[in-house]
C-alpha cells in the first residue's frame, strides 16, 4: 500500500517546490523592480533586552545604491558598520518588539547620508522587520543650503544700512494703480522713515502717509509696468525728508525699493546754491540796507525759520538793526533782541563773540531766565556774530517759534552768509568812499589841468610868436633882396628910357623877371611848408617820373658822384602832383650832393610798402599800401639832433648864404598834404636816407605824359573865355593875354557878376576864375551854380594858395582844373588851349 501512495506525494511535493521557486523569483523581481531601498532585518537583543545589532536577511537591487553597503545579505550591521549610531537599533528594536510601524527621517552619521525610512514588523516573535528607505541626502542638503541662504540673505536684509521695501501694487478694477502695499521692510527702513516694522507690514503707502505725493505711486507703477529699473530722488513732504534710490520690478506686480536718505545732502546743496545766488545779488546791490535784508531773506528761506535779521554792533556794543526784518511780520518778535527787556542779555552774548545755538529758550541754561524772549514768541534762537580785531561788529540771527535743534551745518551756513554780506557791505562803502575821493581828485586834476592848459597856451602863443618872428624875419630878408632887384631894375629901366638908351633895357627886364620868378618860388616853398599850396594830384607812375629825371639828376650830381636807379618793376601807382614830386626829388638829390663834397654814391630807389596797424601808427599814417621813394647817399650823415630839426623851417647846416632852410620843410609839407609821410634815417659818417611814403592809387588811370610847352598857341575863331578876378591888375592882364592870343575875353569882378554872364546866352568856352572872390560867393560856388545851365563848361581855377575848404582835398569835378599864381604867359596860353580843345 505504501508504494501505491508514495508516488503521488512526491509529485505534489515537486509541484509545490516549483511553485515556491516561481513565487520566490516573482518576489525577487518585485523587490528589484522598485527604486526604493528595501531590506528585511532580524533584530538581536542583549542580555538586558536592549537591541544591539541586526542582520540583513534580504536586500533588493538598489539597496547598495542607497546605502553604499556591498553584499550585505546575511551579514550583521556591526560587522559592516562598527560605529553605526544607536538610534537605528533603538528604532528598529521597538518596531520588532511592539509591531508598530514607524516613519522618520534621520541622518546616518557612519554612512554620512540622510534617509527617509518606513519600518514595519514582519514577526514580533522572530524579531523580523521589513524596512523601506530612500537616500534623501541631496534633498536635505538642498533644503539646508536653502535655509542657510535664507538666513544669510535675511541677515543682510536685517543689517542693510539702506532702506529696503518689498511691496505689491494695488490695482483698481480697470487695472490702474491707485496705491501699493508694504509686504516687508528692513530695520533700516524704520530708522530712515521713522515708522516701526510692526506698524508698516500689510499697510499701504497712502494709509501710512495720507498726503504722500503722487509720484511715489506713479513712478513705482511705471517701473513695474515697464519692467524697468527706475531711479528717483524725491521728498516725502509729510515727514520733510528726501530719499534717493531705485525701484526694481519683480513678477506678479511685486517690486523692491532700495533707498537711502539724502535730506542732509539735499540741504547742503540748497545751502551752496543759496550762497552763490546771494553773492550774485549782493554784487549788484548798492545800498547796505538792501544787502542786510537780502541775507536775512536768504537765511530765513533756506533754514525754514520764522524770522531772520542782520544786526550791526555799535562801538559801545549795542546791536542795531540793519535794513528790515525778514519777514516783515517778525519785526515785533525780533525787536526783543535789541529793544526789549532782554536786549542787555543779548548784547552781553554778542560781546563774547561766540555763536548762540539755543534749541529751547525755556530750558536752555543761557536763556531760561529771559522770559521776554518767550513772551515775544521765540522758541529757539540761532545767532552768529562777526568778529573783527577782537570785537563783534555784526551778527546774523534766525529764530523759530518752537524749540528746534540747530545743526552745525546750519550754523556754518549762517556764518558764511554773514561773512559774505559783511564783506559786500564793506566793499560797497569803500567803493563809495573811493568814488567820492576820485570825484574830489578829478576836480582837483581838472582844476590843475585847466591851469596847466592856460600856461601851456601862453607858452605855445609865446613860441608861436617866436616862430612867426623867425619866419617873417627870414621872409622879409629874402623878399627885400628880391624886391631890391625888381625895384632897382625898374628904376634903371626908367633912367635908361629917359636917357634914350632903349637898347640896354633887356638886361634890366631879365633881371626883374628873374627876381619875380625867385619870389614866386619862395612863396611856393612857404605854401608847401604850411601845407597850403595848390596841388594838382594825378595817378602817377613814379618809376617813369624818376626815369624821366635820370639825365637831369646825373648832370646835377656831377662826375664825382656815382648815380644808380633801383626801381621796383611791379611798383604801384600813386595819386600825387607830379611836378611837385619832381621838385622834391631834385631838391633831395641836391642835398645829397652837397653832403658828398668829395664824391660818393647816390641811389634813387622805389618800392611797394604795406603798413599794418602798428607800423602805420608809428608813421602817423592810416594802415594800407604805400609807394616809397628813397634818396640814399654815402655822405657825411647827420646826428640824431640834426635829424630831429631837419624838417623845421629855416633850419640849415649849410654855410651862410648857401641855403634858405626851406627845402626839406617844403618837401615835408608837400608829402603830408599828399597823404603821405617823410622819414630821415642817418648816422654821422654813414650817409643818409630820406624816404618818402605816398599812398597807393587804385581807382584812376595813369596820365600818360605831362603837357609840353611849345609856342604860344592861338585861339580858333570865336573862342571865348570869361575871366573872373577881384584883383583888377590880374584880371586885366589875363584878359589882355587872351586877346593877344586871339580869344574873346569877358571880364567880371566878383562871383555875382560872373554868374550873370554865365546865365546869359553868350558863348563861353572856358571859365577862368579866382577862388577867393568878394560878395558872398566864391569861385567854386559860382562854378557849381553855372553847371545847372552849362553842365559841360570847362573851368580853370587860378589862385595864389590852396583854399582847400573850397576846392576840396585835390578832388575836383569833371572839367575842373587848378593853376597856381604866379604863372607865365606861355604856361597860361598852353593850359587854356589844352582845356578848350580837350
Amino acid at each position: 500500500m505504501s508504494r501505491i501512495y508514495t508516488h503521488p506525494l512526491q509529485a505534489e511535493n515537486e509541484r509545490l517546490k516549483t511553485e515556491l521557486s516561481a513565487a520566490r523569483r516573482q518576489y525577487r523581481q518585485l523587490l528589484d523592480s522598485i527604486e526604493t531601498g528595501f531590506c528585511i532585518i532580524e533584530m538581536k537583543f542583549d542580555e538586558d533586552g536592549r537591541p544591539c545589532d541586526y542582520r540583513f536577511i534580504e536586500t533588493n537591487r538598489v539597496f547598495e545604491q542607497h546605502t553604499g553597503l556591498v553584499d550585505a545579505k546575511g551579514k550583521w550591521i556591526r560587522d559592516m558598520v562598527p560605529d553605526q549610531d544607536q538610534h537605528w537599533y533603538d528604532v528598529y528594536g521597538k518596531v520588532a518588539d511592539t509591531g508598530e510601524a514607524i516613519r522618520f527621517e534621520h541622518y546616518g552619521v557612519a554612512l554620512r547620508r540622510w534617509f527617509e525610512v518606513h519600518a514595519t514588523a514582519i514577526s514580533t516573535e522572530q524579531k523580523i522587520v521589513a524596512v523601506l528607505f530612500t537616500d534623501i541626502t541631496a534633498r536635505r542638503n538642498a533644503e539646508l543650503a536653502l535655509r542657510q541662504s535664507e538666513e544669510y540673505w535675511r541677515g543682510i536684509f536685517e543689517r542693510l544700512e539702506d532702506g529696503f521695501i518689498l511691496g505689491e501694487l494695488i490695482r483698481e478694477a480697470d487695472g490702474t494703480v491707485s496705491d501699493w502695499r508694504y509686504l516687508d521692510v528692513n530695520p533700516a527702513w524704520a530708522e530712515l522713515v521713522g515708522v516701526t516694522n510692526a506698524e508698516v507690514k500689510g499697510r499701504t503707502v497712502r494709509e501710512l502717509f495720507p498726503d504722500v505725493e503722487n509720484f511715489w505711486i506713479d513712478e513705482v507703477a511705471a517701473a513695474v509696468n515697464q519692467q524697468k529699473t527706475l531711479a528717483f530722488n524725491h521728498q516725502v513732504a509729510g515727514i520733510k525728508r528726501w530719499f534717493e534710490g531705485r525701484v526694481h520690478p519683480l513678477e506678479d506686480d511685486r517690486f523692491t525699493i532700495i533707498f537711502q536718505e539724502v535730506t542732509e545732502a539735499h540741504r547742503a546743496l540748497t545751502r551752496r546754491q543759496a550762497l552763490l545766488e546771494l553773492s550774485d545779488v549782493l554784487r549788484d546791490m548798492q545800498e547796505p540796507e538792501q544787502m542786510a535784508y537780502s541775507v536775512s531773506a536768504t537765511l530765513g528761506s533756506v533754514l525754514e525759520c520764522d524770522g531772520a535779521c542782520y544786526l550791526s554792533v555799535s562801538p559801545d556794543g549795542l546791536p542795531v538793526l540793519s535794513g528790515r526784518v525778514w519777514p516783515d511780520a517778525a519785526e515785533t518778535t525780533l525787536e526783543e533782541l535789541w529793544h526789549g527787556n532782554e536786549s542787555h542779555w543779548f548784547s552781553r552774548q554778542l560781546t563774547l563773540g561766540q555763536p548762540l545755538l539755543i534749541a529751547d529758550i525755556a530750558n536752555d541754561p543761557l536763556s531760561r531766565d529771559t522770559p521776554g524772549l518767550l513772551q515775544a514768541g521765540i522758541g529757539s534762537l540761532l545767532s552768529v556774530p562777526l568778529v573783527e580785531n577782537g570785537k563783534t561788529v555784526a551778527a546774523l540771527c534766525a529764530l523759530r517759534s518752537e524749540p528746534y535743534a540747530w545743526t552745525a551745518a546750519e550754523m556754518r551756513f549762517t556764518a558764511d552768509a554773514a561773512g559774505r554780506t559783511r564783506s559786500a557791505i564793506a566793499r560797497r562803502r569803500a567803493e563809495n568812499d573811493l568814488r567820492q575821493i576820485n570825484a574830489s581828485l578829478e576836480q582837483l586834476v581838472q582844476d590843475r589841468t585847466q591851469e596847466l592848459m592856460r600856461s601851456e597856451e601862453q607858452l605855445r602863443q609865446s613860441q608861436k610868436m617866436e616862430a612867426v618872428g623867425q619866419l617873417t624875419g627870414g621872409i622879409a630878408h629874402d623878399f627885400n633882396n628880391l624886391l631890391t632887384g625888381i625895384s632897382g631894375s625898374l628904376e634903371m629901366m626908367q633912367t635908361r628910357i629917359g636917357q634914350g638908351r632903349i637898347n640896354e633895357l633887356e638886361k634890366y627886364v631879365n633881371s626883374a623877371r628873374g627876381s619875380s620868378q625867385r619870389a614866386a618860388a619862395l612863396t611856393h616853398r612857404l605854401l608847401a611848408f604850411s601845407r597850403r599850396q595848390t596841388l594838382d594830384p594825378k595817378p602817377t607812375d613814379i618809376n617813369r617820373l624818376v626815369a624821366g629825371m635820370q639825365d637831369l639828376i646825373v648832370r646835377t650830381m656831377g662826375p664825382a658822384v656815382e648815380t644808380r636807379m633801383l626801381l621796383d618793376e611791379a611798383l604801384w601807382t600813386s595819386n600825387v602832383d607830379g611836378n611837385q614830386l619832381e621838385n622834391a626829388l631834385l631838391n633831395l638829390c641836391i642835398n645829397a650832393r652837397d653832403a658828398m663834397p668829395a664824391g660818393g654814391k647816390l641811389v634813387v630807389e622805389t618800392a611797394n610798402c604795406a603798413l599794418d596797424v602798428r607800423a602805420a601808427d608809428a608813421f602817423d599814417l592810416s594802415p594800407g599800401n604805400y609807394v616809397s621813394l628813397s634818396v640814399i647817399d654815402t655822405g657825411v650823415g647827420m646826428s640824431a639832433a640834426v635829424v630831429a630839426k631837419a624838417f623845421e623851417p629855416f633850419f640849415t647846416t649849410k654855410p651862410l648864404g648857401m641855403g634858405t632852410g626851406l627845402g626839406l620843410s617844403m618837401i615835408y609839407g608837400f608829402i603830408r598834404q599828399s597823404g603821405g609821410q617823410a622819414k630821415i634815417y642817418s648816422e654821422v659818417g654813414k650817409g643818409s636816407t630820406v624816404r618818402l611814403y605816398l599812398p597807393q592809387e587804385t581807382t584812376r588811370h595813369v596820365e600818360q605824359a605831362p603837357l609840353q610847352l611849345q609856342e604860344m598857341p592861338r585861339a580858333s575863331e570865336g573862342q571865348t573865355v570869361l575871366v573872373v578876378d577881384d584883383e583888377p591888375t590880374v584880371r586885366h592882364l589875363v584878359a589882355e593875354i587872351l586877346q593877344e592870343l586871339g580869344y574873346t575875353a569877358l571880364e567880371a569882378a566878383d562871383g555875382a557878376s560872373g554868374l550873370r554872364i554865365l546865365e546869359s546866352s553868350a558863348r563861353i568856352d572856358l571859365l577862368v576864375t579866382d577862388v577867393g572872390l568878394p560878395g558872398g560867393m566864391n569861385g567854386r560856388q559860382m562854378a557849381d551854380y553855372s553847371r545847372s545851365s552849362r553842365p559841360e563848361l570847362k573851368i580853370l581855377f587860378i589862385t595864389g594858395y590852396a583854399e582847400n575848404a573850397v576846392i576840396g582835398s585835390g578832388d575836383l569835378d569833371a572839367n575842373m582844373h587848378v593853376m597856381t599864381k604866379p604863372f607865365s604867359v606861355e604856361g597860361l596860353a598852353v593850359r587854356i588851349k589844352s582845356l578848350i580843345e580837350s
